[in-house]
């Protein structure tokens, strides 16, 4: 099988670059493709007037109608699937998979797709493997990570800087935003490097994992 996986940011590629060989088996291939931040769904799915920006949602409609088009001829016997994977932030995720399940029941022919949510972050992951955060960064704060629940809304990325960031958030966040998506990307090289995807603790990228190896029949 092979996969065309969009995530929202250079660090949820970064990470799924160190990951994935350890979630599919030799005989499969994937290319993985980051965006600009997520977006918004545009109104009547219509293409972005600058699809420069590549901002995942805004031009989601576009990449999904073209993947649909690309792999036509195997929609029998898929032998390409998509994968898209964004944060849930604050979304409701009952209405956020609906309105993105509209966007690919608008194209014609529909590619084989997955919709996979980190929630609520895309550092809820990390947080899932514990054992790799401490072997990432082995100084943090372990009374601050024994309080994070998996996948809980709590301010995902705000929890693991309080945990590994000198000074913690607060710190990192009144140097402003560049500063916060630095660290993040920084994140997501160093501590998928020591993680094991079959202790991961987090829902959510079990529900990933999991979405991956049964597309791949493994």
């Amino acid at each position: 099988m092979h996969f065309e996986i969009l995530v929202e940011d250079v660090s949820g590629k970064a990470a799924l670059e160190i990951l994935m060989p350890q979630i599919v088996g030799e005989g499969n291939s994937y290319r993985i493709h980051s965006y600009r931040g997520i977006g918004h769904i545009p109104k009547g799915l219509k293409d972005p007037k600058d699809a420069s920006k590549r901002v995942l949602l805004d031009n989601l409609p576009k990449a999904l109608r073209g993947y649909g088009k690309s792999y036509a001829g195997v929609v029998g016997d898929p032998l390409a699937a998509v994968i898209v994977v964004c944060d849930l932030d604050d979304r409701d995720p009952g209405a956020f998979l609906k309105e993105l399940d509209a966007i690919l029941q608008s194209c014609d022919p529909a590619p084989v797709t997955r919709f996979c949510l980190a929630i609520e972050e895309g550092e809820a992951w990390f947080l899932g493997d514990m054992q790799a955060v401490i072997a990432t960064f082995p100084r943090a704060k372990r009374e601050v990570l024994a309080t994070y629940v998996n996948d809980s809304i709590c301010g995902t990325w705000e929890r693991l800087a309080d945990a590994v960031y000198p000074g913690g958030s607060k710190v990192l966040e009144r140097l402003g935003r560049r500063a916060v998506g630095t660290e993040k990307f920084s994140w997501a090289q160093k501590i998928p490097v020591s993680m094991n995807v079959e202790v991961n603790r987090s829902p959510s990228f079990c529900v990933f994992r999991d979405t991956v190896r049964t597309l791949a029949g493994e």
